[in-house]
């Protein structure tokens, strides 16, 4: 009896943990190279004309109550057809909708970016963006289990709480900026398994610290978030493959997230110029690590201009005694819109 009741305690006490990390860290994907705006402002119109992609994310499914987030975000240039252009305008929208836990712990936030890539040679662009936005948060005191509800023998849900929020929601003004250098290496009609590209950006979210306190406690702040990554497209000579190795990097306060790995993409089918209908096809097969966190499974397929992945997270941290090594799945479909229909765009 008393061993049981150590468990429970401990899996209570676990999920608590897991609740405040998550109050305290901004949402996040494992896919993260397709979550742009998110991941740096600039990023805005850096490598497509137009692009909207659509992420779910969904963990600690075995934990407890499952932290679900669904994001949208649509991102394009302004004078893409201009010729003679010595830089790219851009600009793209972000919305997300984030529920965590018993105490539905939701945040909802739209983002606006403006960003501008100077052109420096046929290959290469350096671009900055900016990111303002308005969030909103709230939680809902009396879906959770308190203290106050232990009867002396069990939990009572017919007890009062106890528990006072003196601002269960609330909203925020939000910003951010970042810079992004953008290589590609454009190589007619073909799939970008034929092509070399590299991203590097730096970022920083919540620029303003927005006040972020269901107590009405203005000391309490959003704390800003550093984003520092770099990912590439590197074909392997006289192969229908490439590999995409990435390595991104995240702090916010005292949580930090280091994501490393690569993805191997092979080419099913290189399409047809003439009809149309072909498209090029590419299957790819990724493998990354979330140090001392998690081990994430991914896989894409990418048709044409559309993109579609899946992505698995294997918790190996300390809670996997909890989790099972069951960490949380999510997915994402992209549409990427480029100046010849075949998956490559040109400035």
């Amino acid at each position: 009896m008393k061993k049981n009741i150590q468990q429970k305690t401990g899996l209570f006490l676990t999920v608590a943990l897991i609740s405040l990390m998550s109050n305290a860290q901004d949402v996040h994907f494992s896919q993260m190279e397709f979550s742009p705006l998110t991941l740096n402002p600039a990023l805005a119109g850096a490598n497509s004309p137009a692009q909207g992609i659509l992420n779910y994310r969904s963990q600690w499914n075995s934990v407890a109550v499952p932290y679900q987030t669904i994001s949208a975000s649509f991102d394009g240039r302004f004078n893409n057809k201009k010729s003679g252009k010595k830089g790219i305008i851009a600009g793209g929208i972000n919305f997300f909708n984030d529920q965590a836990g018993d105490l539905k712990v939701i945040t909802n936030s739209v983002n606006v970016n403006l960003a501008y890539h100077l052109i420096l040679d046929k290959t290469s662009t350096l671009g900055i963006g900016l990111n303002t936005g308005f969030g909103q948060r709230s939680i809902s005191a009396s879906s959770g289990r308190w203290g106050n509800q232990y009867d002396g023998t069990a939990y009572n849900s017919t007890m009062e709480h106890g528990e006072t929020f003196e601002n269960p929601s609330f909203s925020f003004i939000d910003a951010g900026a970042g810079i992004v250098y953008a290589y590609k290496q454009n190589s007619g009609y073909k799939s970008n398994t034929d092509q070399k590209a590299v991203n590097i950006g730096f970022a920083m979210y919540h620029l303003n610290k927005p006040s972020y306190s269901y107590m009405n406690d203005n000391t309490e702040k959003l704390n800003m978030r550093i984003s520092v990554f770099a990912n590439a497209n590197i074909c392997i000579s006289g192969t229908k493959s490439a590999v995409l190795p990435g390595i991104y990097f995240q702090n916010q306060g005292s949580s930090i997230e280091f994501l490393y790995g690569l993805y191997y993409k092979h080419l099913l089918s290189k399409g047809s110029m003439a009809t149309g209908f072909s498209k090029p096809t590419s299957l790819s097969f990724g493998l990354f690590n979330r140090f001392k966190d998690a081990l994430v499974a991914k896989v894409m397929l990418d048709w044409g201009n559309y993109s579609t992945g899946f992505a698995y997270d294997l918790n190996i941290s300390k809670l996997n005694e909890v989790s099972q090594v069951k960490g949380g799945f999510e997915v994402f479909l992209r549409f990427n819109m480029t100046d010849n229909g075949n998956g490559n765009s040109r400035f």
